[in-house]
């Protein structure tokens, strides 16, 4: 008995041509001089349509494919860079601000709306052509596959990667059919489709194929990826998300109007927002205070809302970051917080012309932030405010202010005054985080005779130039939220498992062939060949020969061994069956060699 080794030499004979892309195999026979079917010249094509056809069969094939799936990944990495206008408005203001000379040129390409730019709309597309113009035909070709038999036994099996043999002595008198039917019996408990072949004196034989499952995987692996990328391309067009920055105590309705920023899908209409309304009862946050080399670091931040919807009951809910609000069909991310100063201008006859509580963007961690105050109406002139918030403000060796802490120790206010024409009439909407000095006049700053203005709440200072007063209230905290209707999530939590089913079972499912062939020999003993084939690497196919190879024999032991002893014909002893002991035989070949005969009655 011989069995395959370890290692052995692979390639010797590949697949049957069925197993070849049908499409290559046809245009090589076409372009093949004295191919059956005689030589067929190619027709005078444009040049245009040869570079089309040539352009086409380039962007289908499956190396195109992986290249542009990885250049969308590629192209996917600067939204995790750069703020998106999608998911954080206030960081592309805080990041235009604090690189300036960069920025427009960023804005220009797309950078603060990747997964919306162009480019990146094409690498998708082109993705999406590449995968549709290669899967389609995979799938006719292995549909013909899964349908067909299992291809004829080879003619020398010996020259197969793994190749095994047994003889059975010509005493027992074995029957090839019998033989080969355990075989296959063997086979299909296996879970390989079979199919048996008897070509007269050559010998009987049994052909066997599974793993299927494998290519069957990798389809699906690829048409999920279709699947999210039409998800992604189609249904995000009905996506759309809203940003609003709400005080405690304040209430919004979910509505166009209601939201501090808004991003519709292509495919967005009015009607498509739920009616629910959302009140922000509190936010806390919880900070580090034992840790000296953490002190002021926020462990925990929590949102507590009270949501309501048109005749229901209202509910309170948390919110907390990556722990978003579920209702009314969207989803509330809690995005920043920071604190919102209420300030109260007054003329000089002590009517109120502003007053609002108004959001300041952070600047560190300790919450040192940066807010706007901009009065167009009410005063002899329209006067703009650029002013930094401290929650605990102590002063600095130079004279400067910053915070130690981000909680309320000791809060102040400073504003620098500004005058002039505040650009609010052009009808040209303006970022109220932001303020252009550059046409206005300073009127209180550091580097003039009057100092910037400081506040503590409840104070109230007077204006320069007799313009009125200032008041400082309390300081509420605000969160910012995110509120977000993507209905491409489900579809696209399906597809992403579908992805990872289809790429688990074409990783670990063989795909491989088994042969079991039995021939009659000259001096009447039955020579039983065993030979496998896989289509790629696969480690075990030489295990998978040798546990077939065992697990047949102890069929045919079971077969022919009699229930009693028995005289054949011609009065000669009956052996057991045995096998060749060549190096590398298992123990089940060992037994068999060594079993002893019976001597007949």
């Amino acid at each position: 008995m011989s069995r395959p080794s370890d290692h052995f030499d692979a390639g010797k004979v590949g697949f049957e041509a069925r197993d070849r892309d049908p499409k290559k195999t046809a245009r090589t026979r076409a372009s093949t001089p004295g191919a059956p079917g005689g030589v067929k010249k190619p027709g005078r094509a444009s040049a245009l349509v040869a570079w089309l056809r040539t352009a086409w069969r380039q962007l289908t094939s499956m190396r195109t494919a992986l290249l542009l799936l990885l250049l969308l990944a590629i192209a996917a990495v600067p939204g995790s860079l750069v703020p998106q206008r999608s998911s954080d408005p206030n960081g592309v203001i805080v990041y235009q601000d604090t690189y300036p000379d960069i920025a427009p040129f960023l804005d220009d390409i797309g950078m603060f709306d990747v997964y919306s730019s162009p480019w990146f709309t094409a690498i998708y597309l082109l993705l999406f052509v590449s995968l549709i113009g290669c899967i389609i035909p995979r799938i006719k070709h292995h549909w013909d596959a899964l349908r067909s038999k299992p291809p004829k036994t080879p003619a020398r099996l010996s020259r197969l990667d793994a190749y095994s043999t047994q003889v059975l002595d010509a005493s027992l008198d074995p029957k090839r059919g019998a033989v080969i039917d355990e075989a296959a019996k063997v086979l299909r408990e296996k879970r390989y489709r079979t199919v048996i072949f008897d070509d007269g004196r050559r010998g009987v034989s049994v052909s066997a194929e599974r793993g299927y499952m494998r290519e069957t995987g990798n389809l699906v692996f690829h048409s999920a990826m279709v699947g999210i990328i039409v998800a992604v391309g189609i249904g995000g067009g009905y996506t759309w998300s809203g940003q609003r920055v709400l005080v405690e105590g304040q209430t919004f309705v979910n509505g166009l109007v209601s939201y501090s920023s808004f991003n519709p899908g292509r495919f967005f209409t009015p009607d498509a927002l739920a009616p629910f309304s959302m009140r922000l009862d509190s936010f806390d946050i919880t900070y580090e205070e034992e840790n000296q080399n953490a002190i002021g670091q926020a462990t925990d931040y929590a949102a507590n809302v009270t949501v309501n919807t048109p005749g229901g009951e209202a509910r309170s809910e948390t919110v907390r970051v990556n722990d978003p609000l579920r209702f009314a069909g969207t989803d509330s991310y809690l995005l920043g917080n920071g604190y919102a100063p209420e300030i109260t201008v007054r003329d000089p006859d002590g009517n109120a012309v502003f007053s609002d509580f108004v959001p300041f963007l952070p600047q560190d961690s300790f919450l040192t932030s940066m807010g706007v105050v901009k009065v167009p109406d009410g005063l002899d002139e329209q006067i703009g405010m650029l002013g930094f918030f401290y929650p605990s403000a102590v002063e600095l060796e130079s004279g400067a202010l910053t915070s130690n802490h981000p909680d309320l120790r000791d809060p102040m206010l400073t504003l620098n005054v500004y005058s002039g024409d505040l650009g609010l009439d052009e009808g040209v909407p303006r970022s109220v985080y932001t303020l252009d000095t550059d046409t206005l006049t300073p009127i209180a700053a550091r580097d003039l005779d009057v100092k910037p203005i400081e506040l503590r709440p409840g104070e109230t200072a007077e204006l320069p130039n007799g313009l009125g007063t200032i008041e400082l209230g309390e300081v509420p905290r605000y969160a910012s939220f995110d509120v977000h209707d993507d209905p491409t999530q489900i579809p696209v939590l399906i597809f992403a498992v579908l992805i990872i089913g289809g790429l688990f079972t074409s990783l670990l499912v063989p795909r491989r062939r088994l042969w079991v062939k039995a021939t009659t020999r000259a001096d009447g003993t039955v020579l039983v060949e065993y030979a496998g084939l896989a289509r790629g690497d696969d480690p075990q196919l030489a295990a998978a020969v040798n546990d077939l190879l065992d697990l047949h024999t102890r069929k045919i032991v079971g077969l022919a061994e009699p229930a009693s002893p028995a005289r054949d014909s011609g009065g000669s002893q009956r052996t057991e069956p045995t096998r060749s002991s060549e190096p590398g035989a298992g123990n089940q070949g060992a037994a068999l060699a060594s079993s002893p005969t019976q001597e007949a009655p």
